[in-house]
């Protein structure tokens, strides 16, 4: 039996509460059966579950339904091939089969959510157990499949292995993969990719994780074997010179345009702090790259493959699963004033469009771009199509910061209450027969846990408690 989970904020500002009670009901919208299995599927037109979004996006549902959660993750889990692969996508259909689609990676935001679930489930060594094997069984099927030149540097093979619709720079690569061996004809892929490296980075960092849990013995195994790759990564990828990854094309041509998978690797912690440092510094900070007035494009404002384009394209416009994965990315480096500013922003534009839940923003002016839910085109004149809504990268991190601003977030079994200013809230998170509450007047917070006070503080911090509230930590987060 799953501890139940549920969510209460209230807030004096009426925007605000209007657009978490929108995001919660929308992203109710999104929850479906896969069989037997109740699941989170992305939305805003997209039915399946993908690797590249649903077990993170499970893993914040889990804070309201932890059923839908952990199957986000259990069904790439429980449906990995004999030969390691995980589908890049899951599909359910009407008679209650499912069909695991292994055409494409399209991400890997998977080790770091569903090690996480181990604490939401209540610490299951079970489920550890299930999650080591998956994770060791993948890395090693990265290494025996996508490094086909012998050079440490694992590969891209289609567009959608790393999740980047229509990217310019991927070019003449094909859309699918289905081969284990690189696809001929291209002048692009076998790409070198900072992505791809970065997920074999992930599985052996969560494994180093795993193995100090269950006291097995490896953690030192798999502490050395992420940093070899992390250094492979700097040694093939990363330009002392700009500051930045570069991925390299299937001649070993950097290519050149700066993108914002830079962010992934941060969110997967391939990079040193060092090199986050300076590519938040250089880059992400900088408003003809990627700070523009709606920050986070996919590929740099002045970058030569920048594309305004409002379809689903990732050469340009800002993109909700991009500000989702931003949440950890920059909190793994020490910026959690960055997430709460990034956290009003994408908030101030869901509201200014109407309380609109899209893929894409314009950088520009922060208006949703408005696309066919089905065609994922630009609504033409006299279309019948519905417009895309309740895209749930978009839904969840709406959620998701104001977790992260004003709200509680429990991290590898610690609780993180963020206490943020200029807003009269209280938040409540439940978790089995536990209760964790902040009361706060915007300038004062206390914090409950099962209704007793443990801690008063100004706000604009955050503060990182045990499980019982006893104080381990103080982040400022303003």
């Amino acid at each position: 039996m799953l501890p139940p989970t549920s969510v209460t904020f209230r807030t004096t500002n009426e925007a605000v509460q209007r657009l978490y009670d929108t995001a919660e009901a929308k992203c109710l919208t999104n929850l479906q059966w896969f069989g037997p299995h109740q699941v989170l599927v992305e939305g805003g037109g997209y039915e399946k579950i993908w690797l590249e979004t649903q077990p993170m996006g499970g893993e914040m549902v889990s804070k309201r339904n932890l059923t839908a959660g952990l199957n986000n993750s259990l069904l790439f889990m429980n449906t990995q091939r004999a030969d390691g692969r995980l589908a890049g996508s899951i599909q359910g259909f009407p008679d209650g089969s499912i069909e695991a689609q292994f055409n494409k990676f399209q991400g890997f935001c998977f080790p770091d959510p569903a090690l996480n679930l181990y604490w939401w489930l209540g610490e299951d060594k079970d489920y550890l157990r299930q999650l080591q094997d998956c994770l060791r069984r993948f890395d090693e099927y990265l290494w025996r499949t996508r490094d086909s030149d012998g050079d440490g540097c694992l590969e891209s093979f289609c567009v959608y292995d790393t999740g980047e619709d229509n990217a310019v720079r991927y070019g003449d690569a094909p859309v699918y993969c289905t081969t284990d061996i690189p696809p001929e004809g291209s002048r692009v892929v076998p790409m070198a990719s900072m992505d791809i490296m970065s997920f074999s980075y992930a599985a052996r960092d969560t494994l180093r994780e795993i193995s100090l849990l269950l006291g097995d013995g490896q953690e030192a195994r798999w502490q050395q074997a992420a940093d070899a790759v992390a250094a492979a990564l700097k040694a093939h990828l990363w330009d002392e010179a700009r500051g930045a990854c570069f991925d390299r094309d299937r001649y070993g041509n950097v290519m050149p345009t700066l993108t914002h998978n830079n962010l992934r690797c941060m969110y997967w912690g391939s990079f040193s702090k060092e090199m986050a440092d300076r590519f938040v510094r250089e880059h992400l900070l900088n408003p003809q790259e990627f700070w523009t007035p709606m920050p986070l494009v996919s590929v740099a404002a002045n970058d030569p493959d920048f594309r305004n384009a409002p379809e689903n394209n990732w050469s340009g416009q800002p993109e909700g699963l991009t500000y989702q994965r931003a949440i950890r990315a920059l909190e793994r480096y020490g910026y959690e004033p960055l997430v709460t500013r990034l956290g009003h922003r994408l908030m101030q534009a869901v509201i200014d469009g109407g309380y609109v839940f899209t893929q894409q923003f314009d950088p520009f002016t922060g208006a949703p771009s408005r696309v066919s839910s089905i065609t994922k085109e630009p609504m033409l004149p006299g279309s019948t199509d519905p417009f895309q809504d309740a895209y749930g990268p978009t839904v969840l991190s709406v959620l998701e910061y104001i977790a992260h601003i004003w709200g509680i977030h429990m991290h590898r079994g610690q609780i993180w209450f963020s206490l943020g200013s200029g807003e009269a809230y209280t938040y409540e998170q439940r978790w089995g027969h536990r209760t964790y509450r902040i009361e706060s007047d915007g300038h004062i917070a206390h914090i409950f846990v099962d209704g007793v006070e443990k801690h008063a503080s100004p706000c604009g911090v955050r503060l990182i408690t045990d499980q019982s509230g006893r104080l381990l930590a103080t982040r400022v987060i303003e």
